[in-house]
């Protein structure tokens, strides 16, 4: 409906994946050489960041945090793209670096194709098979409901995470017994709350929604515990899935339980603290190139998370071990409410956008009723600042709530090198 073009995408994927182990890896390594090449001869941001780089020499291509992505995207952007004729967006800022970006029409389609190739290794179609979503929604209303339509179109429907009281999982279960889900799909730790409900009520999901196939869970670490527990609760397989929104997928677990990489359209790298790349088996900052974006530069991208590449890896097929950082607090309220951490993502979005000052965030929880802002910025928060984030959260949490902000010149980090969005410091 868009005009992004999908049949093409299709195309191009059916042609890479048909390529055997050397031929991938060759192409793999000439992609990667001609996306370089164009951002440094159609990118003037680029350009006048990567002074020293040389295409023939990877070591040479300098890293690329969010921190240098911080200014208005036009300014990123390389000839011939604007926000109208590309797809642009924003991350979550989960890392605690909100960051706007864009992807040319194809890069975009491809990225798609890889998911509709991944999912269907589970005999699931983003086309027609229903989706139970554990997801979040904006609360203003054109937001709203503009992400209820794509809901509709995309045949699925959104279940509710800033509400994940008893009451309303069990409304969840009357939904799932009178629908045939195919799937579930959503955050984590959302889903590792319904499910731990579930087993309290001694209830298997399967049992009450017979279509059920599969859970795909993402945005956050999927614990082995938490993965037991679900498949126990549901009744399914529960597929680790890993992606971003500035790069698309970058992981999805196959049917052989391997955290593989998504080598068609990205190329994955794990690096130390000096930027040295680590041999497989090694813990190190995953460090991505997109292969085919030429909207917007995202070149030995420093995502923000910590991960392993198994030794099993090769450059066609790498396998994603492990990977740290990502986890979300549960939130609890004074009137008993409980939510995902993740929804503090809707909170921050208030106030933090492609114009913004504010660089990066943390919101942390002292009591049941007590909440700090910290935050890195040009200026200080303005009262009417200051008001949109408690409105915020009287929205998106519940009225009544101490709010206390402090601008920083940095926020601390945690080992794997992110700053968490959100952290909770109540039992």
């Amino acid at each position: 409906m868009k005009g992004f073009p999908i049949q093409e995408a299709k195309k191009k994927l059916k042609a890479i994946t048909s390529l055997n182990s050397p031929d991938l890896e060759a192409h793999i390594l000439k992609q990667r050489k001609k996306i370089v090449n164009h951002h440094l001869a159609h990118n003037p941001f680029y350009k006048a960041f990567a002074t020293k780089a040389d295409a023939s020499h990877w070591n040479t291509i300098p890293i690329l945090s969010k921190r240098d992505l911080q200014q208005p995207l036009r300014h990123r952007l390389s000839h011939g793209f604007t926000k109208k004729n590309c797809l642009t967006n924003n991350t979550s800022g989960s890392s605690g670096n909100p960051l706007s970006f864009a992807k040319d029409p194809f890069c975009h389609a491809l990225s798609w194709a890889v998911f509709m190739d991944r999912y269907r290794w589970y005999d699931l179609d983003l086309n027609t098979s229903k989706q139970g979503r554990f997801y979040g929604i904006p609360l203003n209303k054109m937001s709203y409901y503009k992400e209820r339509l794509k809901d509709r179109l995309s045949n699925r429907f959104r279940f509710s995470v800033f509400d994940m009281s008893d009451v309303q999982l069990e409304k969840n279960v009357t939904l799932f017994s009178r629908t045939s889900y195919e799937y579930l799909y959503g955050y984590s730790n959302a889903l590792a709350i319904f499910g731990k409900y579930l087993e309290r009520k001694h209830l298997v999901l399967k049992s009450i929604c017979p279509t059920l196939k599969a859970c795909i869970a993402t945005s956050e670490t999927l614990f082995e515990e938490d993965r037991k527990l679900l498949e126990k609760a549901f009744g399914v397989p529960v597929i680790n899935e890993y992606g971003s929104a500035e790069l698309g997928l970058i992981a999805f677990q196959n049917p052989n339980g391997e955290w593989q990489i998504n080598s068609h359209d990205l190329y994955v790298e794990v690096l130390d603290e000096n930027d040295t790349v680590l041999p497989y088996g090694v813990q190190g900052r995953l460090v991505i190139t997109s292969l085919y974006n030429k909207a917007h530069p995202f070149i030995r991208y420093d995502l923000g998370d910590i991960g392993t590449l198994s030794k099993h890896s090769t450059v066609s097929k790498p396998i994603l071990e492990s990977l740290a950082g990502r986890t979300n607090d549960i939130l609890r309220l004074p009137s008993g409410k409980t939510a995902a951490g993740f929804t503090m993502y809707y909170v921050t979005k208030t106030v933090i956008d492609d114009a913004s000052n504010v660089k990066e965030f943390m919101i942390e929880q002292l009591a049941l009723d007590t909440f700090k802002v910290s935050y890195v910025s040009d200026k200080v928060f303005t009262t009417n600042d200051k008001n949109i984030v408690k409105k915020a959260l009287d929205d998106y949490l519940e009225p009544g709530l101490t709010i206390s902000f402090e601008r920083k010149e940095a926020l601390e980090r945690s080992k794997s090198g992110k700053v968490k969005q959100f952290i909770s410091y109540v039992k």
